[in-house]
């Protein structure tokens, strides 16, 4: 079935209202990315996919959840293709290179964002998860999308997602009460004894 080009009017609405989530379509690309240019080029590539394909948006429709679910799709068509890849790499020139001036690691963008928004002990715990259980806790708590809207984004059974953010939840805790346990000191005489 041929499908005609939206008019003109109608590409400048789309693009209009698309181009409204820019800035947390980034943001979730810099947390998968964990890199400002690879951020910025799976950005560009979903909104090119996007408006390429802006006929295949059905208006009245979650625009926003669409173009979470390109980014994913492309973010996750990339990590496969670069599986595949071969990389050579000088561990020596990599550990310099991430070394800040007195050796401890440099500021990343996505470190700097993410002080400016969340708690250190938070981000902290967030940032030890792994990948399938931040992903899920960071659409549903931070991006605020529905169980069903993760499920689709992600290409997993909604079972699937609510168990990775009812775990990712729980691991966050677990981090978050450590750290609070360390800091705060137990009096030598807690239960009552004397």
């Amino acid at each position: 079935m041929f499908r005609r080009s939206p008019a003109p009017s109608d590409a400048e609405d789309f693009s209009a209202e698309a181009l409204q989530f820019l800035e947390p379509l980034f943001a979730t690309a810099m947390r998968l990315t964990r890199n400002r240019a690879d951020a910025e080029d799976l950005v560009q590539d979903t909104f090119v996919k996007a408006f390429r394909h802006s006929n295949q948006f059905s208006r009245g429709t979650n625009l926003r959840a669409w173009l979470y679910t390109i980014l994913h799709n492309t973010w996750r068509n990339r990590r496969r293709d670069a599986s595949r890849d071969t990389v050579e790499v000088d561990s020596e020139q990599v550990e310099l290179a991430a070394a800040g001036p007195a050796g401890e690691p440099a500021d990343t963008p996505e470190r700097i964002l993410m002080r400016s928004t969340l708690d250190a002990d938070l981000q902290a715990a967030l940032d030890e998860l792994p990948d399938a259980f931040r992903q899920a806790v960071w659409l549903r708590d931070v991006e605020e999308f529905t169980y069903a809207e993760i499920a689709e984004m992600l290409n997993v059974p909604i079972g699937t997602v609510m168990s990775r953010i009812s775990r990712g939840r729980r691991m966050l805790f677990e981090k978050l009460s450590a750290s609070t346990a360390a800091i705060v000191p137990v009096p030598a005489e807690a239960g009552g004894r004397r």
